[in-house]
């Protein structure tokens, strides 16, 4: 009986001193496991004799009831132990603002927003979006655009340039987003009716030019295709975009390699409070865009009969119909990433544009 009083002394001292549940784990298996000291204790039995048995049965049980109810005391008093401590640890100021959602808190970046209103109003005009490569050959960026080698029109563009290959061939930052015009026409047979939002790079900064901008052309290729159809598509976008009823435009004759005729695009404004413009009225004019009907080389550059197909194009910088729309008067703050910016123009992330319930509200 002096051995199971020393052991249970031995066995509580340990339970006592365990200082956290995995240290009680450790205990209970030393005693009650399979191979522990109370369980050794119980096999023990069954060589005494049926007195010895009388008196070491009840006594052994007991210990081991005993150790039982220690554990479960000492778990719980490390429980709660634990919850204490992560309470005191974790304490919350219930008197502090409560913190806004990450929906709540999040921007979309005006760049963004504005392509996805370009992708709202041209998909119910029945256009598709289409993409390319920023890094592009002399080829699709030039001369498949009827840029010829040594033509002038090429220093137009202040252009990227990599190093040359193996070949001798550089290739390129595209300067516009036509290129895709081209891959278009090869994969795609007619007819074609895409818009294509992108960044294009040429080698210029100031407070509306950045090395790095975003551009959108659109492209419309079939057999009947003609300049009406072009205007009343240029006019439906306008009116949508800026998000009036009406609204004057004046189509000018101009110059692009890759169109013929090529012509320079305003729109009617008032700019007569300083620092605002306000389109679809007043008597002042704003270059908007440049359009015109796709030059037949082009068309012979894509893989379509000049003969049989013909379409009409244009493009335009969405930083810039971006500043026009929402007042913002640097294009580089676009690019600062400064958070404080993006609060006070950037979008709800859940208020996507749509036609019937408003591009920007």
């Amino acid at each position: 009986m002096d051995d199971l009083d020393q052991l249970e002394k031995t066995i509580l001292d340990e339970i006592a001193g365990a200082g956290d549940e995995q240290a009680l784990e450790a205990v209970r298996v030393s005693a009650l496991g399979k191979k522990g000291t109370i369980s050794e204790k119980l096999k023990t039995l069954g060589g005494m004799s049926p007195e010895e048995r009388q008196v070491m049965g009840p006594a052994i049980n007991g210990l081991k009831n005993r150790v039982n109810e220690a554990l479960s005391s000492r778990r719980a008093d490390l429980r709660d132990a634990a919850i204490a401590q992560r309470l005191e640890q974790e304490k919350v100021d219930v008197t502090l603002p409560v913190p806004a959602s990450p929906a709540e808190r999040g921007r979309i970046h005006p760049i963004s927003q504005v392509v996805d209103e370009i992708a709202a109003i041209f998909g119910d005009l029945g256009f598709s979006i289409a993409e390319g490569p920023d890094i592009e050959t002399d080829y699709y960026n030039f001369t498949a655009l009827n840029f010829p080698e040594g033509h002038p029109a090429r220093e137009m563009h202040d252009t990227f340039f990599f190093r040359p290959d193996e070949k001798g061939e550089r290739k390129l930052l595209r300067t516009h987003t036509s290129p895709v015009q081209i891959r278009t026409m090869e994969a795609q047979k007619p007819p074609i009716r895409i818009v294509i939002p992108g960044k294009t790079y040429r080698a210029d900064s100031d407070a509306t030019h950045t090395p790095m901008f975003h551009q959108l052309e659109g492209l419309v290729i079939d057999k009947t295709a003609n300049v009406a159809n072009m205007k009343w598509v240029l006019t439906e976008f306008c009116k949508a975009y800026f998000e009036v009823p009406s609204l004057n435009m004046r189509f000018r004759p101009s110059f692009f390699p890759f169109t013929e005729p090529s012509l320079e695009v305003d729109i009617q404004c008032d700019r007569s409070n300083p620092g605002e413009v306000r389109f679809g009225e007043g008597d002042d004019w704003m270059e908007i865009l440049g359009c015109g009907m796709v030059h037949p080389n082009v068309l012979r550059h894509g893989g379509l009969d000049p003969d049989e197909y013909q379409g009409f194009a244009w493009g335009m910088g969405i930083d810039r119909i971006a500043m026009l729309k929402y007042g913002m008067p640097d294009l580089r703050a676009f690019f600062d990433a400064d958070v404080r910016w993006l609060d006070h123009y950037g979008f709800r992330p859940l208020d996507m544009p749509t036609l019937f319930g408003g591009l920007s509200s």
